[in-house]
């Protein structure tokens, strides 16, 4: 047993500090990024920034560059390149801009990664992260959807760490901490339900994109919004779990839980069942991760049991929310089928948004656009992304289509 190293007066020589956890954030100015640097800011000495980017954001992006004197700053839009090089005057921090840039950042030594872009758009850097074998913190399910064997893959063969970020799936890694996944007999995913729980169909054709994003627990982006509100959200978790937790399709549920302070549980083969509650706030499943294996203290609001009174749980309603299905059915048939689910999704949540087409039009797309178009399965990330522009593309001749109409 290793013995403290003692000064000759016999008082203990507290242990050297470990050296700070260098980190890179893909999304920083996103509120995934955000919530992030916000624990960065709780414990200083423990990280140090090597990469942050952002979309467009120039401004942002400095900001947060200049704060935390990170190494490299990229934005993905290389039109806001020169208004990221004035905003980072003066300073040692380096100004990359464009998709090779992103790449290229993933290339940096880091400990940590935070892959927080959102949509398809995020899946090359984490893939580019994955194969130089780091720990990367998944807080984009659109691109495990799209590319789950080969980003699983991708991490066994180079001994890459994948940790989940999204609320459900980093329940189900703690529930699992000391557990062996083969004496696992069901995972069960609990959903709030979204705004539009208790709105009959009827009341969901005419919902307007203000109150599809309403979340009644969480604060999130639009589109991660609007689809919990369609609970599409729900069935790309459901794929992102059968990716992180090999169960079996058949062993994955989903239970409605309004409250949503129960995130996930665990049943094991005993018939003992494990549970992860905590407050409806994305620190706490980031905190988790940011530190794994070790635990940080964070400040969001403790659990309080007493006053929240009681937990409730209803069955999903796959009549009005078909998106769960949608998604279960197309990760069974597995190939291109879930990368196609994905973008057509994006494409239609992004014309709901806009007001092009109805809320309940989405789920109509979706199944549209996997109907009409059966590639081959993908063999690669070009694959992936040739499967994802034409499914976009088709998604949005489906839209046009119903634009006219």
């Amino acid at each position: 047993m290793s013995r403290p190293n003692m000064l000759s007066s016999g008082r203990t020589v507290p242990p050297p500090s470990p050296p700070p956890r260098s980190i890179s954030i893909f999304g920083a100015t996103g509120s995934v990024g955000t919530s992030t640097l916000d624990l960065v800011r709780l414990n200083p000495s423990a990280y140090r920034v090597v990469a942050l980017t952002a979309h467009s954001d120039a401004s942002g992006l400095a900001k947060l560059a200049r704060e935390f004197s990170a190494e490299v700053a990229v934005i993905s839009d290389a039109a806001q390149h020169d208004a990221l090089a004035d905003a980072l005057q003066g300073t040692n921090t380096q100004a990359w801009s464009g998709a090779q840039a992103l790449l290229d950042a993933a290339d940096i030594d880091a400990d940590w990664t935070m892959a927080a872009i959102v949509g398809c758009a995020g899946l090359a850097p984490i893939m580019r992260s994955l194969l130089r074998g780091r720990s990367v913190a998944l807080a984009n399910k659109e691109a495990l959807v799209s590319a789950g064997a080969l980003m699983i893959e991708a991490a066994r063969s180079s001994g890459a760490t994948l940790l989940p970020v999204d609320s459900e799936h980093n329940a189900i890694f703690q529930c699992l901490a000391g557990g062996n996944i083969d004496e696992v007999e069901s995972i069960t995913l609990t959903a709030s339900g979204g705004p539009f729980r208790t709105w009959t169909t009827e009341q969901m054709r005419a919902a307007r994109p203000d109150q599809a994003v309403a979340h009644p627990n969480w604060s999130m982006g639009a589109k991660i919004s609007v689809d919990s509100a369609t609970m599409f959200n729900k069935g790309l978790e459901l794929i992102e779990a059968h990716h992180l937790f090999p169960v079996g399709l058949d062993a994955i549920r989903i239970l409605v839980h309004p409250q949503s302070v129960i995130h996930s549980m665990v049943e094991y083969r005993d018939r003992s069942t494990l549970a992860q509650l905590g407050a409806p706030d994305m620190k706490i499943p980031i905190a988790s991760a940011l530190a794994w294996p070790q635990r940080i203290a964070t400040q969001c609001t403790p659990l309080d049991l007493a006053t929240i009174g009681q937990l409730t749980f209803e069955p999903l309603d796959t009549e009005r929310f078909p998106g769960p299905g949608i998604c279960r059915a197309a990760i069974a048939a597995g190939g291109s089928a879930p990368a196609i689910l994905n973008a057509a999704n994006e494409i239609a949540v992004a014309a709901f948004l806009e007001g092009r087409i109805g809320f309940l039009d989405i789920a109509a797309i979706v199944s549209d656009v996997l109907a009409g178009y059966i590639p081959s399965a993908p063999q690669s990330l070009q694959d992936v992304l040739a499967i994802d522009r034409e499914a976009r593309a088709m998604a949005a001749v489906a839209i046009s289509t119903k634009d006219r109409n």
